[in-house]
């Protein structure tokens, strides 16, 4: 009989499964990836994928979950915080925009990384964008500005810049906002 695995044994596999998943969905894609290569890259049978996920999709919306939706209460603690609105603003997108992006810029298919995952699950992708047009309005108190502004922040991503360079593109249309 199989020893039994405790909560932070199970949440500690999960988070290494997520990580491996995120790699390969990112060097790879979405349909190239397979569970053998996820399991390989964390290091697992593919049994204990399975026990951890039922199948891609779960993995792959988990993923999603995991590297975004859990950045929200950072960005709504950012734009609620005291302080200058230019630096709550570029707080808010370095945990929304460029630190995911540092994450994927480079990897052979991170262009279609939020594509894929709009199609399996538009509820995340809807929920992130809906907490940082929250985020940005808090800070500019102005509901259409920050529409505005979430519209020009996708933009600057276009023609994928360095982290550097997309640092340098928030920081000037930060301060054309603020």
């Amino acid at each position: 009989m199989a020893p039994k695995i405790t909560p932070e044994d199970a949440a500690s596999r999960r988070d290494t499964v997520l990580k491996a998943a995120r790699w390969c969905f990112l060097n790879f894609g979405y349909s190239k990836t397979s569970l053998d290569d996820i399991a390989k890259r964390a290091n697992l049978s593919r049994t204990l994928l399975y026990k951890t996920f039922s199948d891609k999709q779960e993995i792959y919306t988990a993923v999603f979950r995991h590297w975004l939706v859990s950045r929200h209460p950072q960005a709504r603690e950012a734009a609620q915080a005291v302080g200058d609105p230019q630096d709550r603003l570029f707080h808010v997108c370095r945990v929304m925009v460029i630190e995911p992006w540092a994450d994927m810029v480079g990897a052979p298919m991170a262009g279609e990384f939020f594509d894929v995952c709009e199609r399996l699950d538009p509820e995340i992708d809807a929920l992130h964008r809906q907490v940082a047009l929250e985020c940005i309005a808090a800070v500019l108190l102005d509901d259409a500005a920050a529409e505005v502004f979430l519209l020009s922040l996708d933009g600057l991503i276009g023609d994928e810049p360095t982290v550097s360079d997309l640092e340098k593109r928030v920081r000037l249309l930060v301060a054309r906002f603020v």
